[in-house]
């Protein structure tokens, strides 16, 4: 995501990378007596991670606010009616599971902050970046947001690379798209205004999307956990992301195949189309939902039912630069784009020691 090249609107050059960041991105904390400080790699580990769960707040709750269900668990909004039952459309437990990951997520920023902070470290706010506009339909809070869900690239092979029994994108094997469309323009996944609640098919095609979005975030943070344990060093740190990393592939499993149930359209507005992935064969079937065995470090070995990709190098920077190619941080600052380079070179540069 953050990885030096030209990215389009609001990227950074690779020497903006290594910027210290700006107090916006970290509070100083005291330290509390814990039995000592953390190794620096896995601090850097935590604060990226710490990070990375806000903008999964941030979005989730969004989300909730106009599709889920709003209560004291996950304040905010008050709800919008026919984008709900456009939703439900897939599942009519959509609204509760739309709660229950935004609860997930806040929990695990919490979680992390208070861990750092426990050891001395520098806690994760990025507070200072809530600088992007609010859907404007009804329902939706009037705040600043970290994350922009109005304007996506959804990058769909998620789909497919769990249902290929040959590749494997640590292996250099490109996937292609269950749904191309939503990979080549911006869609959005919550209505921007209540223009977007008519016609039916226009408000079920952002319903569609965000079924997808869904399932593209979680995979996300799935091999995400994967890949950063491999780098930690403290047993106690190592145990913290093997606990967390297991909820974000449940998240994974539940929306892959509620995405399943999306209704083939085509978008009378956008000219977005869904298609029927059970016309396709195996490879975008809607019921596949566990992970198909397929090849893993070597080809010569039999194939193996796993979590991909989960390749440890360059996941941190890997895992960013597919978050802004999806679109989520248009109209961000250049300043929220160096406190988060620098978040990640520090993630990706940490090392298991000993």
């Amino acid at each position: 995501m953050i990885k030096g090249a030209a990215l389009g609107a609001g990227a950074i050059g690779a020497g903006r990378l290594l910027a210290d960041p700006p107090a916006a991105s970290a509070r100083s904390v005291h330290h509390r007596g814990h039995r000592g400080r953390l190794p620096k790699g896995d601090v850097a580990i935590l604060q990226f991670l710490a990070a990375a769960e806000l903008l999964e707040a941030d979005l989730w709750k969004q989300y909730n606010e106009l599709g889920g269900v709003q209560d004291s668990e996950v304040p905010g909004g008050s709800g919008n009616p026919a984008y709900t039952q456009a939703l439900a459309v897939l599942d009519e437990d959509m609204g509760q599971y739309i709660h229950d990951n935004a609860d997930d997520e806040q929990s695990h920023a919490d979680f992390i902050n208070a861990y750092l902070e426990a050891h001395g470290e520098d806690s994760i706010n990025l507070d200072g970046f809530r600088t992007l506009p609010s859907s404007q339909a009804t329902g939706a809070q009037q705040i600043g947001r970290l994350t922009n869900l109005m304007q996506l690239t959804v990058d769909t092979s998620y789909w497919t690379r769990y249902r290929s029994d040959s590749q494997n994108p640590d292996l250099g094997d490109t996937l292609p798209q269950a749904v191309p469309d939503l990979a080549v323009g911006e869609h959005p996944a919550i209505p921007r205004s209540n223009a977007d609640l008519s016609p039916p098919d226009h408000l079920q095609a952002i319903a569609n999307t965000a079924a997808f979005h869904f399932g593209f975030i979680e995979q996300g943070g799935t091999s995400l956990y994967a890949g950063l344990a491999q780098r930690v060093t403290d047993p106690e740190v190592l145990r913290i992301l093997l606990s967390i990393g297991p909820t974000e592939t449940m998240h994974f499993q539940t929306w892959q195949d509620k995405a399943g149930n999306a209704p083939p359209l085509t978008d009378p507005i956008t000219g977005l189309s869904f298609p029927d992935l059970n016309a396709d064969g195996e490879l975008t079937q809607t019921n596949l939902i566990m992970p198909e065995p397929t090849v893993f470090l070597r080809r010569t070995f039999p194939i193996c039912s796993i979590i991909r990709p989960t390749q440890t190098d360059g996941i941190a920077s890997g895992a960013a630069q597919s978050l802004v190619a999806d679109g989520l941080f248009i109209g961000q600052t250049a300043e929220f784009f160096d406190a988060v380079g620098a978040l990640v070179a520090a993630a990706d540069a940490a090392r298991r020691r000993g």
